[in-house]
This record gives C-alpha cells, structure tokens and sequence, in this order.
C-alpha cells in the first residue's frame, strides 16, 4: 500500500507542475520540477495568509524555506513575529529570525534563505513553542491532504517539532498554493501532516480534516543513513533514549 501511495504521489506532481508550466503561472526558480513550485500570486496568497486572524494571532511562526513562501517570512517579520525557519534539507537544524535584532531595511533579505543564515540564529532543539507551521506545497485537497516535493522533510521537521513539544495536534499547519494547485483526492500516509488551511491569491479554505496530526518522528521509517545526515535527528535521538 505505502508504494503504491507514493506512486500516486509523484504523479499527482507531475500533473500540477506541467499544469502551472502549461498555464503559465510558473515563476522562477526553474524548472519547478522537483521544487516546491513559485506561482503567479505567491505575494497575493501571502498577503491573504498574513492577514488572517490565526496568523495575526501568532507571535512565533514557522515556515518553509521555500520561493514562493518567502513573502509569508517578510510579512511576519514586518509584523513583529519570530520566524522559525527549517535550512534546507535540516542540515543546518532550524533558524531562528526575531524581528527585534534585524534592521527593518534587511527584512527582504531576511526572509531569503542567504539572509535567514545571515540575520539568523541556528538552533538545533532548543525551538521555542510554534503557534502557526506554514508547509511549502505542490498540491492540496480540500480535506487537508498535501503533497511536497518528495523529499518528505516538512513531515519529518513537524515530527521533530511535536517530539521538541513546539507543536501539538491544535497547531494550525496553513500552506499557500495556486489554484491549480489544489487537485480531487490525495492519498496520505500515517507520517504525514494533514492542512489545517489553505491560501490562494483570492481565497482561504478552512479545511475539515479527518485524519490526525501525527504524534512525534516515525523512527521505522528513517534509515541510518537519514539520521547521520541530520544533526538534528541524531541529538533528538539521543534525548530519547532511556
């Protein structure tokens, strides 16, 4: 079943981004293919997000790392809030951005992933409590479902948010897509995080989700190989230790 899952997965990938190649709503950086895809009104959605009362209530917002989320990292450092960032691939574990310590002329650069390593703080499990996750996505169903890229990092960086206790299962997890984004039916898996909600240049959905948030990292499923690839994942194991 998860193989056959995951199949489903990567085509449901490659159907989204050659439509948004094909309608030509894909933005720079090319290709898309294998990225979580920049889209014609990624500041739009940002600003539909940013102006949100789940986000106007946030004082500590963690989000991807992606292009087209990059307008939701500005707008919640103009607007005062600590960013928790994940480095690409968590090698570098979670930057921390407080708007406090960053010349408000900086925070474009800020909210890039060169000047979240400039202006920010890296930690590894010393996370503070999240009150929104924003997740970078290539496609979303209407009942939460979200597909990324393939590498399967925004699932395990909530993993490993959940076992830090910065997360619980009441912490929205939003994300911000194109229209064509949004697609029927996506299949998903125990270890995969399901939306809370979604943004697009000119609407918000609330999702009613069924499934449940999972609870911590699946450590079944990560080889020795992940592990030792990410620090993080090796000082959170050796915390778990009995």
């Amino acid at each position: 079943m998860e193989e056959s899952v995951r199949k489903e997965k990567e085509t449901i990938r490659k159907r989204v981004w050659k439509l948004l190649m094909e309608h030509k709503v894909a933005r720079p950086p090319f290709p898309i293919e294998g990225r979580i895809p920049n889209f014609v009104g990624a500041e739009e959605a940002a600003l539909q997000l940013a102006s949100s009362r789940v986000f106007q209530k946030a004082h500590v917002v963690f989000c991807n790392p992606d292009s087209p989320q990059r307008f939701v990292r500005e707008a919640a450092l103009r607007q005062g809030k600590v960013v928790v960032m994940a480095s690409p691939r968590l090698r570098s574990g979670f930057l921390v951005l407080d708007p406090s310590r960053i010349p408000r002329r900086c925070y474009v650069e800020a909210s890039t992933i060169a000047g979240a390593f400039k202006y920010g703080m890296r930690i590894l499990d010393n996370v503070p409590p999240i009150d929104l996750k924003v997740a970078g996505s290539v496609a979303v169903s209407l009942d939460g479902g979200r597909v990324g890229k393939g590498g399967g990092f925004s699932d395990l960086e909530y993993g490993i948010l959940r076992e830090l206790c910065a997360v619980e299962e009441a912490t929205p997890v939003a994300t911000t897509v194109h229209p064509l984004q949004i697609v029927g039916n996506i299949p998903m898996l125990e270890h995969d995080v399901p939306l809370d909600l979604i943004y697009t240049p000119s609407n918000f959905i609330e999702v009613k989700r069924q499934r449940k948030k999972p609870v911590g990292v699946y450590w079944n499923l990560l080889s020795h190989e992940q592990v030792e690839s990410i620090p993080l994942l090796k000082v959170l194991r050796n915390k778990l230790k009995p």
